[in-house]
């Protein structure tokens, strides 16, 4: 029998991408998904730009960035889309911004970052220095231009998800490494689940009982429907993950929600208004699914 979280939940899915890629990053402005860059199957940056016009279903090609880049950040300001930092061919990170400008459909070249960026996000996921997980966890005040640095995440992972619920901070899942001295254990995947109170400013390790119910990394989250949710990623299959699951924050538990029509990892998402966009990552190989999870009508 169908949970009520399946019933509340579907899945629409849209053309493929013309161009299959990882790594590559969306925008959305005014029913308009814009997939900018990315990584191709040959492992190089692409200067690749499409937009998908959400309502008619349709792909545009656009002009090329003028910097290929795969990792980067963007957003959509006014008639713009900028695009912020990533990774070029050389695998080195970049400083470059550019901003594309809908209404004339041309790039323009923007005042470098003051340091050359990759991987980056409008929220701070740890992540690694070097082969090691990072647990540091700093907030960037826009309006006061300053960082905060708060208690560090409790467990250390890599290649963990993150979503923010209610003035509350998730940090979801990952591979779990051994540390420098435990050199018996390997590196394995986990379903923890650890939540950051901004109020009390203080972490919290769920119990075993509200932890996911899969062990995963590299997948997607968001917020949607009042859940948390875990879309796709790797685990101990030898295939990536199609699974759904969202943490009801009423309920205080996890839901079975429905699968994904493509199952995929290392993919790049979007949340826009009550759809949270799945785009590309990799199926067997560079997948150019784009896929959307959306709340049913009436719901």
């Amino acid at each position: 029998m169908a949970t009520s979280g399946a019933r509340t939940f579907v899945w629409h899915v849209f053309p493929s991408m013309p161009t299959c890629r990882v790594y590559c990053t969306p925008a959305y402005q005014d029913g308009h998904l814009f997939v900018l860059g990315g990584c191709s199957r040959a492992g190089l940056p692409l200067g690749t730009a499409e937009l998908l016009d959400v309502a008619s279903h349709k792909w545009l090609s656009l002009p090329p960035l003028p910097t290929p880049r795969a990792g980067a950040a963007a957003i959509a300001l006014g008639k713009q889309v900028l695009v912020i930092g990533g990774m070029d061919a050389g695998q080195s990170p970049l400083a470059s911004v550019e901003a594309y400008h809908t209404d004339e459909g041309r790039w323009e070249l923007r005042a470098a970052l003051t340091q050359p960026a990759m991987g980056i996000s409008a929220l701070e996921r740890g992540g690694r220095q070097g082969k090691l997980p990072v647990t540091a966890f700093e907030v960037f005040d826009v309006e006061m231009q300053n960082w905060t640095r708060y208690p560090s995440v409790p467990s250390r992972r890599a290649f963990a998800s993150c979503a923010m619920a209610e003035g509350s901070f998730f940090s979801l899942g990952g591979l779990q490494q051994p540390g420098p001295h435990n050199f018996y254990s390997r590196p394995h995947f986990v379903n923890t689940v650890e939540m950051f109170d901004s109020e009390q400013g203080a972490w919290t390790k769920l119990p075993r009982s509200l932890r996911m119910r899969e062990k995963r990394a590299d997948f997607v989250t968001g917020y949607l429907g009042g859940r948390v949710m875990a879309v796709g990623g790797l685990g101990n299959q030898p295939c990536p993950l199609g699974s759904v699951e969202g943490f009801s924050l009423a309920k205080r538990k996890w839901e079975v929600l429905p699968s994904m029509p493509t199952a995929r990892c290392s993919c790049s998402s979007l949340q826009a208004g009550q759809q949270l966009f799945v785009i590309g990552g990799v199926a067997q190989g560079p997948s150019g699914a784009v896929e959307a999870l959306c709340l049913r009508d009436g719901v």
